[in-house]
């Protein structure tokens, strides 16, 4: 007979490893495997990305180009022009995984993501206000983004706190907060000149063209300071999961660990926002994929960070070479794929009973 755990899941799919500092730490075998095989998948994609060009390069000689080994002109290639662009992809990707698992876990709803509770309208705002009011540079209208993302995380925060921020009105609240923000990107793009205005598209598009060390490093810095954070806090945020009344009884500080992880979910959404510009529906399809994928009902933190990262990598490849000649946007293409898979997720959650 096998037994099982509160969360649902054969206690033979766990394993408990005791670290010799006395903590112990239990590991899903299920969801161990999903990460690696993700990482491997997110890894070959970036490789073979990297070979994809106008000057192609095997994997084997991007491989080895990687490790010091390339002639002079694929050093330049593949470190100058190829590598920034895929090492942004990948933090991204993985940033807007890890938001959106926060949102959905924080929210307990699988529409509780960015895309739809109006930061990445909140952030696109931001940057439009440095375009079109001050013609800004590019390290401007990121820094436009990021602030625009933060405060609208801030209000919506403010809005939906009545003794606690909880599911449903936290995702009624950024939805009218997305519409009206929405609405003031499009008075922004009015009074914008021809020249502004359409730099401005192109940025609300969402790209990784031209992509270079310059937003590497934020981003980096970044996920290495907020990622162990919120793992840090991943068993108060496990433990929210069953209510407030049961997180207190159990000693998590609920309010503190839930503004702390909207904190960080907001920075990772504007941080990726303003590298990539609104890279639409990664955030909301990473964790529900990664949640299928390893058959747990937690909030699947790690596993939607790879998740995230190998979406955008795939759909950046795609838009490079999928459509021929014609390269696309790679948020033309996450635009596309999010648009049906959030229709499949509304039609299952009605057939559910869920909405």
């Amino acid at each position: 007979m096998t037994t099982r755990t509160t969360t649902g899941k054969p206690t033979s799919a766990l394993r408990s490893v005791r670290t010799p500092g006395g903590l112990s730490v239990r590991l899903d075998a299920r969801a161990l495997t999903v990460v690696v095989l993700l990482l491997v998948a997110a890894l070959a994609a970036s490789v073979v990305l990297i070979g994809t060009g106008d000057f192609p390069i095997p994997a084997v000689d991007v491989l080895k180009t990687l490790v010091g080994n390339g002639s002079a002109s694929q050093e330049f290639i593949v470190n100058d022009l190829r590598l920034p662009r895929v090492l942004v992809g990948l933090l991204v990707g993985a940033s807007l995984g890890l938001g959106g698992a926060l949102f959905q876990s924080i929210s307990r709803n699988p529409l509780g993501s960015p895309d739809v509770l109006g930061l990445g309208q909140g952030s696109t705002a931001g940057a439009l206000v440095m375009i079109v009011l001050f013609s800004g540079s590019a390290n401007q209208v990121a820094l436009g983004a990021l602030v625009g993302g933060l405060v609208t995380g801030f209000v919506i925060y403010l809005l939906a706190w009545k003794r606690g921020v909880h599911g449903y009105r936290l995702v009624l609240v950024g939805i009218g907060v997305s519409a009206i923000v929405t609405a003031v990107n499009g008075y922004l793009l009015t009074k914008a000149d021809i020249v502004d205005a359409a730099r401005a598209v192109v940025w609300m598009t969402g790209s990784l063209n031209g992509r270079d060390w310059d937003q590497v490093w934020p981003l980096l810095v970044m996920c290495a300071v907020l990622v162990p954070l919120v793992l840090g806090n991943a068993r108060g945020l496990r433990m929210m999961e069953m209510g407030d009344d049961v997180s207190y009884a159990l000693g998590v500080r609920v309010e503190r660990t839930r503004l702390l992880l909207m904190l960080a979910a907001v920075l990772l959404t504007a941080g990726a926002t303003a590298a990539a510009g609104p890279v639409g529906f990664v955030a909301l399809t990473a964790p529900q994929l990664a949640r299928r994928l390893t058959r747990s009902p937690g909030p699947n933190l790690v596993p939607s960070m790879c998740m995230g990262a190998t979406l955008l990598i795939v759909a950046d490849w795609a838009s490079q070479r999928a459509f021929g000649a014609d390269q696309l946007p790679v948020g033309v293409v996450t635009g596309v794929l999010g648009g049906v898979y959030l229709l499949w997720l509304l039609v299952t959650e009605r057939k559910a009973g869920r909405m």
